[in-house]
């Protein structure tokens, strides 16, 4: 099988008045949507319809050749359900941004894809993750929230026939946001690992509770209040019992709260009530029993609130509460010294105006 690929590169920079010009820095991107078993057919489908980005982009011909093998690692969690667990690490040059978790499920019709990763280069190997296993269209996308690890690598999935999917309020805040996640996701990761990557809105918005049928294989989309943040949607895997929680669990990298401290706890006991028998956390894992898997998560947020109601009781000053809040659980969690601050300063801000 032969796919599209083509050279994209930064605009060439340097200094006119000395005659010097900075070496172009440069990525071979994947085109998906133009598999064809003969060169000739897939290189004529990419000539008659390229990509509507390559024209704003200093990109090259593109051309086809033999399709790679993947190099993201996915196991099996159920019977048709894969799952690819990222680096616990901030995004930076070596991961490309793969630093959270993703999944797919197959159906007999179809397969639907679950959050896509930090850059367009994440999205371009889980496409070829998907192909080295099933031949089946990809049908959807979707996105458990707005955060940038979990989304850039969605437009390589939209242009293999995906449609994109998201809560409610998801087209809104990735709109809001798109301009400062690409300049703060590319200083992280640089050029050229994020050369392609961009945010991109989504098809279609889910308010309720909403299933989704694969082909034999019914997936439920379920929207949640602010919790983890304003955007938050899980998918049940009917067949084999496993929720895919996104960012709502998390599991040995420290949680990062961007929404509600007291919506997520109370969003968390509700997932712990409902049907699942296991969970892929958005982080860690990947796969844990649940609801044992959220136990940690939930002495985590308990904790810290706790310490911000003492905290405000103690009338500390926000700088002086946030070297204390949660630090008991420093311990118990990767890049907690990064997060934990963070959290303590939503959490008091939060809990201040009760």
């Amino acid at each position: 099988m032969f796919e599209a690929f083509v050279a994209i590169c930064l605009l060439a920079s340097g200094d006119a008045q000395a005659g010097t010009q900075a070496p172009q820095r440069c990525r071979t991107a994947l085109l998906p949507g133009y598999a064809s078993e003969s060169q000739a057919d897939c290189e004529a489908g990419v000539r008659a319809n390229p990509p509507a980005w390559l024209a704003r982009s200093s990109a090259g011909v593109p051309h086809c050749e033999p399709r790679p093998p993947a190099r993201l690692a996915f196991v099996e969690a159920a019977p048709g359900l894969f799952v690819h667990r990222g680096a616990i690490a901030e995004p930076d040059a070596a991961n490309a941004g793969d630093v959270s978790n993703i999944a797919f499920v197959i159906g007999e019709r179809s397969v639907a894809v679950i959050d896509s990763g930090g850059s367009r280069q994440v999205g371009e190997q889980v496409y070829l993750s998907i192909r080295a296993i099933s031949d089946l269209p990809i049908s959807h996308l979707i996105l458990t929230h707005m955060h940038p690890d979990h989304v850039f690598g969605a437009e390589p999935l939209r242009e293999a026939g995906a449609q994109i999917v998201g809560q409610l309020n998801l087209p809104r805040a990735l709109a809001d946001r798109a301009g400062s996640y690409e300049t703060s996701f590319g200083r992280l990761i640089g050029a050229p690992a994020f050369l392609g990557s961009r945010i991109i809105a989504p098809d279609r918005a889910v308010a309720t509770l909403e299933k989704m049928d694969l082909g034999s294989r019914v997936i439920e989309l379920e929207v949640w209040p602010t919790a983890h943040t304003a955007t938050d949607m899980t998918v049940l895997d009917l067949s084999s019992g496993v929720l895919i929680a996104g960012d709502l669990v998390f599991h040995e990298h420290a949680p990062a709260l961007d929404g509600s401290l007291k919506g997520w706890r109370s969003v968390l006991g509700d997932l712990g009530r409902g049907p699942a028998r296991r969970v892929v956390p958005g982080h860690g894992g990947p796969l844990l029993d649940w609801p044992q898997g959220g136990e940690p998560l939930g002495r985590y947020l308990g904790v810290l609130e706790t310490d911000t109601r003492a905290a405000l009781a103690a009338g500390l000053t926000l700088s002086a509460a946030a070297t204390v809040i949660g630090s008991a659980e420093a311990g118990h969690w990767q890049l907690f010294d990064l997060y934990n601050p963070r959290n303590a300063t939503v959490a008091y801000t939060e809990l201040e105006w009760e």
